[in-house]
């Protein structure tokens, strides 16, 4: 292959010490600033046995196996330090308009698990005033660089990852006659594309390829060619570049390799394609590792998780989910010390391997995770992590990204139905993420 790998290693910043253990710092005690801080950073104490019976609230929405081990780390933590957590489990759909109702209102909960930060960034409490300024070194770079402020503050843990990447029906390949691609040498994007075609020609499938309707799914095709749509504060939009990303989709929905009619539905509103792909109407499947829990349990069929395919880049696109304190929360610091304790390398590794997430610890990234169900497929995302370029990580964190993926998926609708080319939608989406970008950042 000609096309340049990206092999870059993930940075693992393995903890060196935690200025505040389980155990605190003396009251008052100075350590120096946070990276870009405008002075010293002044640690509060945490005694643990001076917690006992407290409560705090913990605003969370579930993705399924999940909720079972928070319950779990939640009986744990309430059984050894004698304090109460009061778990509300809310839709994802209603989480941030209820979280918003009640600062409001004056009843901010203490702890909330959030997909993105942007609609509280003023809100959440600075984790490192209680927990010490080294504390974020024991979380690989990338992950927490979403949660860390210009001004050095981490106001939330990233508690687990998720990365975007395909599937492959492995029968329908095995029927078709074609490889399987190299987990060490993974396809281009025009090979898998040739390679998927084939595999719908041989076997009659319905398509050759599909992805879910997201923007986030779409970010991972223009990682792979090099750019982004924000990052840091800025638009990172390379035109050349998302034109060329974009348009292999947009050439097989025009010809019925994928699911033009599945796109065009649901207006911006995610949805997921993975009942095209275990109705086996299409061999290559573009979505995340999350699909492989339900994948175990519901596909009649052999099929397993397959490197992302490279273009001038390799890898995925990371997502994930945070925990965080609010500041106007009634107990801060045993929210900060919730928060600590439910990341923490035992806690993490049962939540991660329950939830059929990677982990955002650094030792845990780097001495793997066992996990219950599909060990392969989750070591195949695992590896692509080593290949993900850093500006995913710097997308996916900023304040403007939402907005700027769901005009993404807008303007490429716009295109597969006909209404416009793709160089004026690709000009329109930089246009609109520039204005979010100058709204979001003031």
């Amino acid at each position: 292959m000609t096309t340049r790998r990206h092999n870059a290693k993930v940075a693992l910043a393995l903890a060196v010490g935690v200025t505040v253990g389980l155990t605190g710092c003396a009251p008052g005690e100075v350590v120096s600033g946070a990276a870009g801080a405008s002075g010293p950073l002044e640690v509060q104490e945490l005694t643990p046995a001076d917690f006992a019976g407290e409560s705090l609230s913990y605003v969370y929405f579930t993705d399924g196996p999940d909720e079972a081990a928070t319950r779990d780390l939640i009986a744990s933590f309430e059984e050894e330090y004698d304090v109460t957590v009061n778990l509300e489990i809310l839709p994802y759909a209603d989480l941030v308009t209820s979280v918003q109702a009640r600062l409001s209102g004056g009843n901010a909960p203490d702890v909330v698990r959030l997909t993105g930060l942007g609609d509280f960034q003023n809100d959440l409490l600075d984790l490192l005033t209680y927990l010490g300024e080294d504390y974020a070194s024991e979380f690989v770079d990338g992950p927490v660089s979403g949660a860390t402020t210009d001004d050095g503050q981490l106001i939330a843990l990233p508690s687990d990852l998720t990365l975007n990447g395909p599937f492959i029906n492995t029968d329908l390949f095995e029927q078709a006659g074609v490889p399987l691609p190299d987990s060490s040498d993974p396809w281009t994007w025009d090979e898998m594309i040739d390679a998927a075609t084939k595999v719908q020609t041989a076997t009659g499938t319905e398509y050759a390829f599909a992805m879910d309707k997201s923007g986030h799914r779409l970010s991972t095709v223009l990682s792979q060619y090099g750019t982004a749509l924000v990052g840091d504060g800025e638009v990172v939009l390379d035109e050349a570049k998302a034109e060329a990303a974009l348009q292999p989709l947009v050439d097989m929905m025009a010809d019925g390799r994928m699911p033009r009619d599945f796109w065009l539905g649901s207006g911006t509103r995610y949805e997921g394609a993975n009942e095209i792909f275990l109705a086996q109407d299409t061999p290559v499947y573009l979505s995340g590792n999350w699909q492989v829990g339900q994948f175990a349990a519901n596909a009649d069929f052999n099929w397993a998780a397959a490197p992302n395919p490279c273009a001038e880049e390799c890898g995925g696109f990371p997502g994930g989910k945070y925990m965080a304190a609010l500041k106007e929360g009634p107990n801060p610091a045993l929210a900060a010390f919730f928060v600590q304790y439910m990341n923490t390398a035992e806690s993490q590794e049962k939540f991660v391997a329950a939830g059929g997430f990677l982990p955002t610890r650094a030792d845990l990234t780097e001495q793997g995770v066992t996990y219950p169900d599909r060990q392969a497929a989750m070591d195949t995302f695992q590896a692509d992590l080593a290949r993900t370029p850093d500006l995913g990580y710097a997308a996916n964190g900023d304040v403007a990204f939402n907005g700027s993926a769901l005009e993404l998926v807008d303007q490429l609708s716009r295109v597969v139905a006909g209404e416009q080319d793709l160089q004026t939608a690709v000009a329109d989406v930089k246009s609109n993420a520039q204005s979010l970008v100058e709204e979001l950042h003031k």
